[in-house]
């Protein structure tokens, strides 16, 4: 057992998390509540292929985004006014995450295996994870989902069946996160993609001490409701 601060794990210290593969941490475990609370809590995230050991990672550095730094484009912003998408949020938790699963172009297969989808599903009947979801006169067209610890939020994947339709969850996301004082959306591994929409790379270190003062803030249970307008 190490510690972080005041706070007690099961995991290493994040700094003995290997160079490479960037941020390897350690291997086995279980995806239970506690466990995955535990990670999130340190900076640790799970990732893994089906069939493989479950396998913890810390990378560094870490791609973040502060709710209020999110770049809106024109044409994004067109889309948000125009696109005639309805948002909500936490109604379809299981069905973004297996939309999230769903095989893409140009990808070998999914991290996001059955095992994952229950034990997030448990986290959301916690009330720790979140959906965010884009609708079309009643069919899901994209969507996020995602882990909250006290003012900090944790982003995992999103899809979009229509263009756009992910951005727009995330916009509406961000503003709500804003609104309620979260400190940064955690990206994990940093991509030219999430760079266009305003994230930036912390070291690890600043990451992880931005992230016990805000994981010790006041909890927001779930299910939520946003009262930031579409």
């Amino acid at each position: 057992m190490s510690t972080h601060g005041q706070n007690a794990t099961l995991f290493p210290p994040v700094d003995q998390a290997l160079a490479e593969p960037n941020g390897l941490l350690a291997r086995g475990g279980d995806l239970a509540v506690a466990t995955l609370l535990d990670a999130y809590r340190h900076g640790i995230f799970p990732w893994f292929n089906p069939g493989e050991p479950i396998l913890w990672w810390s990378p560094d550095p870490r791609m973040v985004l502060v709710p209020g730094e999110l770049r809106v484009t024109r044409s994004l912003a067109k889309r948000l006014r125009n696109g005639g998408f309805e948002l909500r949020v936490d109604t379809a938790f299981a069905e973004v995450m297996r939309a999230c699963a769903a095989p893409r172009a140009n990808a070998a297969g999914t991290w996001i295996s059955a095992a994952m989808i229950a034990a997030y599903t448990r986290l959301f009947e916690a009330g720790f994870a979140h959906s965010v979801e884009t609708w079309r006169q009643g069919v899901l067209v994209g969507g996020l989902y995602g882990v909250a610890i006290g003012r900090m939020f944790y982003g995992e994947s999103m899809f979009s069946r229509e263009p756009d339709a992910s951005k727009v969850a995330l916009v509406r996301l961000a503003r709500q996160l804003a609104r309620w004082e979260f400190g940064l959306i955690d990206c994990q591994m940093a991509t030219p993609h999430l760079a266009s929409l305003g994230a930036r790379t912390l070291r690890r270190a600043d990451f992880i001490e931005r992230l016990e003062e805000l994981v010790n803030l006041p909890h927001r249970p779930g299910p939520w409701s946003f009262d930031v307008p579409d």
